[in-house]
């Protein structure tokens, strides 16, 4: 029957690219960084990687295009090899666990994978559900009394330059969750609903925010974005910003939610990192992680990132 055929694959180009690695897939599909390789949209382009999030790192089988990816089978390959080619990675940082494969791999796949009729090594993956659909918060409303010991917090809302040092100092100042530089960080929120379906409001900050965003972009496209949505008074309101990097990272929280990140369920799943305004010296932008729990830098331009909104109360 055959790896695609299985995988009912058929309609798409079915070949496999050896040459994509997990390494080089942001630059090539959600940045654009390869519009020459891809050519549109409904391209789909097949690589094999290792998962190694998982206590037993396993061999995958992934599916990408320009802004979709999808894990679409697991593959049953001798687990003290999938191991092994994990082990000799060497050194990798503490949020770097898809791994490409080694010749090893790549030589057993095309003997007793791909290019052979049996697919008994083949697992098809269910796909997950596109788009998290926000539905109720479970969040007191906003109309209701707020606790008498309620702190509130001024957060930095300015734009800023800053270095690693200026991370970790905003991160202990505010005892802020980062997985990386302050795990035990226990910043309180208090949510309220909107009841627009769209927003909610942290008292402690007098921030609202989207609980959703907008779509991985780069900074200048970004801010081109928020221009046209406050033009069109997105929630009633025509004063929304990119956070700056205390307000980001306000959000975050200690325990992964049920859609698998360090923020309240109440936001959507499909910003996993966002965007936030502030530059790095010399070099680069700044985002804060949901996924993982963490700040980081990055270019600004390439690869870009997700957006999620907010706006100080009066």
């Amino acid at each position: 029957m055959g790896l695609f055929d299985k995988l009912d694959l058929a309609g798409n180009p079915t070949t496999v690219d050896w040459e994509m690695t997990p390494e080089y897939t942001f630059g090539t599909f959600e940045s654009w960084g390869g519009k020459e390789r891809v050519r549109s949209k409904k391209e789909r382009i097949y690589y094999f990687f290792i998962d190694a999030w998982v206590e037993t790192p396993k061999l995958c089988l992934m599916e990408r295009g320009i802004k979709h990816a999808r894990v679409v089978a697991e593959i049953l390959a001798p687990q003290d090899m999938v191991q092994r080619c994990v082990d000799n990675q060497g050194k990798v940082a503490l949020f770097e666990r898809t791994h490409a494969i080694d010749e090893d791999l790549k030589q057993w796949l095309k003997e007793n994978v791909v290019e052979t009729d049996d697919d008994s090594k083949v697992i098809p993956l269910k796909e997950e559900d596109s788009g998290d659909i926000l539905g109720t918060t479970g969040l007191p409303a906003a109309e209701e009394p707020l606790p008498a010991d309620l702190q509130c917090v001024e957060l930095p809302d300015s734009p800023v330059e800053v270095v690693e040092e200026d991370v970790v100092g905003i991160i202990k100042a505010y005892n802020f969750t980062d997985h990386e530089r302050n795990p035990n960080g226990s910043f309180i929120n208090y949510l309220v609903d909107n009841g627009d379906g769209q927003t909610v409001t942290d008292k402690v900050t007098g921030l609202m925010w989207q609980r959703g965003g907008l779509d991985i972009m780069s900074t200048r496209m970004m801010r081109k974005a928020i221009t046209r949505l406050n033009q069109e008074g997105f929630a009633g309101y025509s004063d929304w910003r990119m956070p700056t990097l205390a307000e980001a990272l306000s959000l975050m929280e200690q325990e992964c939610n049920g859609k698998d990140q360090h923020v309240h369920p109440a936001f959507s799943s499909d910003q996993p990192f966002i965007i936030v305004d502030a530059t790095r010296r010399p070099g680069g932008q700044w985002f804060v992680d949901f996924k993982h729990g963490r700040a980081y830098w990055s270019s600004g331009t390439i690869p870009g990132g997700f957006g999620r909104l907010c706006r100080r109360e009066k």
